[in-house]
């Protein structure tokens, strides 16, 4: 269910805020995006999956205060982040 390193590798060159950028805000919430629509597919195919519905959530979560607070920062970025993953629509 994880994502595969090229997967992520792709999403750290796409997001990145600059070159060893590896972990900055808006690069966790694409990652936890793309976890999120993997995670989606699956409990639409395995609906009795409780575990993976609780680990959903816990995700959806740490995104929404990750989201939060790059719009408290600067809200201009967060328009820009939330139209590029196509979330909050």
């Amino acid at each position: 269910m994880a994502l595969t390193q090229p997967k992520k590798q792709e999403l750290i060159t796409q997001y990145q805020a600059h070159e060893t950028d590896t972990g900055s805000s808006d690069l966790q919430v694409a990652m936890l995006t793309e976890r999120i629509t993997q995670l989606t597919g699956h409990l639409q195919a395995n609906p009795k999956d409780h575990s993976s519905r609780r680990g959903l959530l816990k995700m959806i979560g740490r995104r929404r205060n990750l989201l939060a607070y790059i719009q408290k920062k600067d809200q201009s970025r967060y328009q820009a982040l939330i139209a590029r993953l196509g979330i909050r629509r």
